[in-house]
């Protein structure tokens, strides 16, 4: 028997009894679909949080002053030590890896503008924040140091805030605003960065120098932030240590006093989530991979089905002439066929579920490997689950067959 009569014989027989070929077909079907979507979702939010962190800028390491300090041996609570613009120069004058260090000072404020006020949050930083930060200007300028050490009343607004309080990006250039009882002119709107982590709007900010926020907002030398840009991921272990004695004793801290700040790397945190997502998506491929083992014992169950009810033709072919080893591949290639076409209408399945996740903003990225890999586990469940029926059916003798009723 050449290749299309085999083909030709093994659509024939499926095409014979089409529901009952596609029920068969259908824990391949979701089987397959349910892997490509999970390590789609998986990969989805992996790259969406990836997305979210870089764009908070790269190489980055932010310091926070901390809540507990470690003192002979016991954790005591104290009240938070911010840092100071002392500890700002430090870092700058002696910093062998950073390529921007800043200052932040934060706050929640309410804007006033012409076209309404919003609530807005508000970060006095250095010049450096925008290097850090990967931060241009779409329109106008950003604001320099000399603004900074003469205390401008200069600032620079997300898209979104520019929006909310002018009507237009374009619309805020040159106009004021105002917080509280001061006055601010935008020389200079910031290219979209979009949602963050929690889907919080990065464009809903107004950044204005940092000593103008320390005595125009806040009224206090405190700085809530420090953040250091690395020259190159491969020395964010060293700044990190470097940055930690350079505090410590700009701070004052002795050998048996616990650091009253924490550092966080930014490529650490990237690397945990991502490794929390891998397994998390491994898990549930796992999971729906179950399904597709249901759908193989559901193929082997309907060719012994089919197997049984065949057998007069199984004796008809070997009587004239059919050998065992063309029945063997028949029915192996029925049931293969079978697991294969569940496997191209599971991919089907889970492109449509892709699209339909992308319209609730749900992030996918479906892989073309994993879905090949998917398509070729299903041939392969067809042929392991289709094996024993394939082989009842070869070792049928001719006799028994022709007399089956």
């Amino acid at each position: 028997m050449n290749l299309f009569q085999l083909l030709q014989t093994c659509f024939r027989s499926i095409l014979r009894n089409r529901m009952r070929s596609l029920l068969t077909s259908l824990g391949i079907i979701i089987g397959v679909g349910s892997v490509i979507i999970m390590v789609a979702i998986g990969e989805g939010s992996q790259a969406s949080i990836e997305k979210s962190l870089t764009a908070m800028g790269t190489n980055l390491l932010q310091v926070m002053p901390a809540r507990n300090m470690n003192r002979n041996g016991r954790t005591t609570q104290m009240r938070i030590s911010s840092f100071t613009k002392k500890d700002i120069d430090k870092l700058k004058l002696e910093s062998s890896y950073a390529a921007a260090i800043t200052g932040v000072v934060q706050g929640s404020v309410t804007a006033v503008g012409p076209e309404g006020s919003d609530q807005v949050q508000v970060n006095g930083v250095d010049p450096d924040f925008f290097i850090a930060r990967n931060w241009n200007a779409n329109l106008g300028v950003l604001f320099e140091q000399d603004d900074l050490d003469t205390r401008n009343t200069v600032i620079d607004l997300g898209n979104s805030t520019a929006v909310n309080l002018f009507g237009s990006a374009e619309a805020s250039l040159g106009q004021q605003l105002r917080i509280n009882t001061n006055y601010y002119t935008v020389i200079g709107v910031l290219e979209s960065k979009g949602s963050g982590l929690g889907g919080n709007d990065q464009d809903n900010i107004i950044i204005m120098p940092l000593d103008t926020a320390m005595t125009r907002l806040n009224n206090s030398r405190n700085i809530n932030t420090i953040i250091i840009s690395v020259i190159d991921k491969k020395y964010m272990d060293a700044a990190q240590k470097e940055t930690e004695l350079i505090l410590r004793e700009s701070r004052n801290l002795g050998d048996n006093v616990a650091s009253d700040f924490s550092i966080f790397n930014q490529a650490e945190m990237i690397d945990m989530a991502s490794g929390v997502l891998q397994t998390m998506t491994t898990l549930l491929a796992a999971i729906a991979g179950v399904s597709l083992l249901v759908g193989g014992i559901g193929i082997m169950n309907i060719m012994l089905v089919s197997v049984t009810e065949r057998t007069r033709e199984i004796g008809i072919r070997m009587a004239i002439g059919g050998r065992k080893r063309d029945i063997l591949l028949q029915f192996l290639s029925e049931s293969m066929i079978l697991s294969l076409m569940g496997g191209i209408l599971g991919i089907g399945l889970a492109a449509l579920a892709g699209r339909l996740l992308a319209l609730v903003k749900i992030p996918t990225a479906i892989n073309p490997v994993i879905v090949a890999i998917a398509a070729l586990f299903a041939a392969v469940v067809g042929i392991i689950f289709g094996y024993y029926p394939a082989l009842k059916a070869a070792r049928l003798y001719p006799i028994d067959a022709l007399r089956y009723e």
